[in-house]
Parts: structure tokens; C-alpha cells; sequence
């Protein structure tokens, strides 16, 4: 954060608004750069002013007292200058202007920001996403508590280097429940909420410039991980007798056969499952986190999973098909479920989903636009970070293509003869 800045006074004439040969006198303050013109409500005779000095000519008492009166000012505007410079705020002419003046302004803060942004959003996005922005506001206020000694910031301290200074601090975080901080993409996620809220504190005119203008996001491409055919196929037969274990799995392979994110599996409830124009079962509802319509027919798979548990006591209870269990149980218990079935990879409810949009559709040759539908995304875009070359497909796929060209090859050889 800027530790010093460049200020100056200067007494000028107003040329433009002189009248029988007398002008305003107006006094220019200037900070870093930036300048605000005040009246002072003084009025003296252009060719009593010494344009060098920005003082008048001391020829009468009158002018002498003039000049007497522009240096109290001098003296009140470098005072309130002294005292901003204390209190580490960002300084600005228009705040000075405002001290002198005696006009009370309503300074916005970083936390009263985010609280309406908050506020204004919480019946808006999904409580996931919510809870998302609750954690980068947490870590704001730790950064700010740590770095300014402060509980709170004004918006107008808000610039490039702040920004900068909080990734540093969100890089170096370390967290006390676990050993690893965040990844560079972890880093950006918070800044990128940091970001929409900042430009919603622009746009209601709480703050003159976006702090965000000249930074830019780096986002690290990222290799989402999915499960093979013969992962899943292992998850499926596997026999499991601890029934917290074998649910979780079922549920798993539910959502590899579906496509359906944790949420929307556990709010599934015996109205969204109908019979559709094909005569077949269909799953349809909307995701909790775009709120866009999600139609799905239901695999063999699935509906026998369905089948096993929508009478199930405590779906029962809650009036869903699925037991409700937290996302956070689910995923310990899918560690257990790999190390059972020997899969080395990082098992979590998510990766069910990227399995569904690789290894069940489209490596199966299922059009994009389609499991795009399926996965219930707003933009194709989004539907291709999934899209994943798997390599036995492209080896079908070039297989294909060989054939093909060997039987063009033969017709056009009978054809010469």
C-alpha cells in the first residue's frame, strides 16, 4: 500500500468567470497526480495578482489581509492533510476538499461490501457458492487484521497492490486442519469473487476505479480426473458388506450413470423421476446450482439403484429417494471404497460426474450437444472441459476410418481393371 504521496496548494484565479476586471479566487489542491479545484469564496482584482506566488500583490491592507486569509487555508488544508496521512487511508483532493468543507461523507468499507454483496445474493445463488463467498470474506478479514493491524478498510484503499499483497497472503496460507494450502487455482477462485464484488461496489458508485483493472487472473489448466470403464465396472461388482460403505457406492455409481453433482442427488425425490415419450424412465429437475432443467433417462443401472433405496426408511423421512448423507462423510467413505477396489486415484463424489461425461457418454459416442443437455450446462464451453479423448475411443475411431479407407481403396482397384 502507498506509504507516501506527493500534495500541493496553489491559489489561483478562475479567468473564466471574471467580471469587471476581477476574478474568483479558487484554491487547487493537488495529491499524487490528481487535482480538485475550491472556491473560497474571495473575489480580487486580475491585475493585483501575482500569478507566480498565487498570492496577490501586498499594495493595500485589504490585499495584505487576503493574503493573510489564504495562508490560514494553506495552513487548515495541509492540517487535514497531516492528520489523513496518520490515519494510513488513502488521501484524494475530494477528501480534503470534504474535511475543510465540513461534509460528511459515507465511506463504504470492504466488509460493509461484501455483506451486501452477500445479502443481495444469498436467495440468488445456490447455498454452495454462498458459502464459498462466507470463506474468501473470512480470509479478507484475516488478511487485512494481519496486514494493516485493522478490522476493516475503506474502499477507497483498495488498489492494484492490495490485490497483489492478498494473493501473496492467500499463496502462504497455511491452513491449521490439514498440511496443504491452496493451489494456484484455489488462489484465483477467491479472487475472482473478490473480483465480481469489487466491480458491483464500481457499479453502485462506492468507489471511483477497480482496483482488478490492470490484474490479471491466471487459471492453471487442470486434468480432471474420471474413472475407466474397468474402474467403474470394478466399483460396481465389488461385494461390500459394511452397508455405510455399500451405500456410498451406489450412490457413487448412481451419479456415474447420471451425471448428477452431490446436491442434486441428495434433493431427488420420487416427483422427479417420470415416465417419458419413450415409455422409459426419465429423471427430470433442475440444478441447484445454475437452477437450468436436467433431463435424464434413466440407465438399467441407475434405476436399479433407484429401486433399492426410495423405500428406504430415511428417504422415506425426507420425502427423498436417497438416505441423506453430508457430502463430506460420502467422499470418506469413497477413500475406503478405493482402497478396497485397488483404485489409486483420488475418489471424491465429483469425479462420479466427469465419469459420466467421459467413460459413459461420450467415449460411447454420445454427441456433446447431448451430454451437455444431460449435465444440465448453460454452454457447450463448459461441456467440453469434460471432453475428454478417451484412447480406446480414438483407437475405435481410427479403426473405423481404416476400414473405410481399405474399402475405397479396393473399389476404386476393381474399378481400374
Amino acid at each position: 500500500m502507498r506509504t507516501s504521496n506527493s500534495f500541493g496548494i496553489h491559489f489561483i484565479l478562475r479567468m473564466n468567470k471574471q467580471k469587471n476586471g476581477s476574478a474568483p479566487v479558487y484554491a487547487r489542491i493537488s495529491v499524487n497526480g490528481e487535482r480538485i479545484e475550491m472556491s473560497l469564496r474571495k473575489s480580487v482584482k486580475i491585475t493585483d495578482w501575482n500569478l507566480v506566488k498565487g498570492l496577490a500583490k501586498p499594495k493595500t491592507i485589504d490585499l495584505k489581509t487576503l493574503n493573510n486569509n489564504l495562508e490560514q487555508t494553506r495552513g487548515m488544508l495541509s492540517g487535514i492533510y497531516q492528520e489523513l496521512c496518520l490515519t494510513s487511508e488513502l488521501i484524494t483532493p475530494n477528501l480534503i476538499k470534504n474535511k475543510f468543507l465540513g461534509v460528511v461523507e459515507h465511506r463504504h468499507t470492504l466488509n460493509s461490501l461484501m455483506d451486501y454483496h452477500n445479502l443481495q445474493m444469498i436467495e440468488v445463488l445456490a447455498p454452495g457458492t454462498m458459502k464459498n463467498y462466507y470463506t474468501t470474506q473470512k480470509y479478507l478479514r484475516e488478511f487485512v487484521a494481519k496486514q494493516f493491524k485493522k478490522e476493516d478498510l475503506y474502499l477507497t484503499e483498495l488498489n492494484y497492490e492490495f490485490i497483489t499483497l492478498f494473493e501473496y497472503f492467500l499463496r502462504k496460507h497455511q491452513p491449521v486442519d490439514h498440511q496443504k494450502g491452496m493451489t494456484n487455482n484455489g488462489v484465483m477462485k477467491h479472487l475472482e469473487r473478490l473480483r465480481k464484488v469489487i466491480r458491483l461496489g464500481v457499479k453502485m458508485e462506492w468507489l471511483d476505479k477497480d482496483p482488478f483493472a490492470m490484474f490479471k487472473l491466471k487459471m492453471n489448466k487442470v486434468e480432471r480426473g474420471f474413472l475407466t470403464k474397468e474402474e467403474l465396472f470394478a466399483i460396481e461388482d465389488k461385494q461390500i458388506k459394511i452397508p455405510r460403505v455399500q451405500f456410498a457406492r451406489d450412490v457413487f455409481v448412481f451419479s456415474c450413470y447420471t451425471g448428477m453433482a452431490y446436491i442434486d442427488v441428495m434433493q431427488l425425490n420420487p416427483q422427479n423421476i417420470i415416465k417419458g415419450i419413450d415409455g422409459n424412465q426419465w429423471i427430470k429437475t433442475f440444478r441447484e446450482k445454475t437452477d437450468t432443467a436436467v433431463n435424464v433417462p434413466l440407465l438399467p443401472k441407475a434405476l436399479s439403484i433407484v429401486e433399492i433405496y426410495k423405500n428406504h426408511p430415511r428417504s422415506i423421512a425426507h420425502g427423498t429417494i436417497f438416505p441423506v448423507i453430508s457430502n463430506q462423510k460420502l467422499n470418506s467413505y469413497l477413500k475406503e471404497i478405493g482402497d478396497i477396489c485397488g483404485i489409486q486415484k483420488n475418489l471424491t463424489f465429483h469425479l462420479a460426474r466427469h465419469t459420466f461425461a467421459t467413460s459413459v457418454t461420450l467415449s460411447n459416442g454420445v454427441p456433446i450437444e447431448t451430454v451437455s443437455k444431460m449435465l444440465g450446462h448453460t454452454s457447450i464451453r463448459t461441456t467440453q472441459i469434460y471432453a475428454k479423448v478417451v484412447e480406446h475411443k480414438v483407437s475405435f475411431d481410427m479403426d473405423v476410418l481404416k476400414n473405410k479407407l481399405e474399402v475405397e481403396k479396393q473399389e476404386n482397384l476393381r474399378r481400374a481393371l
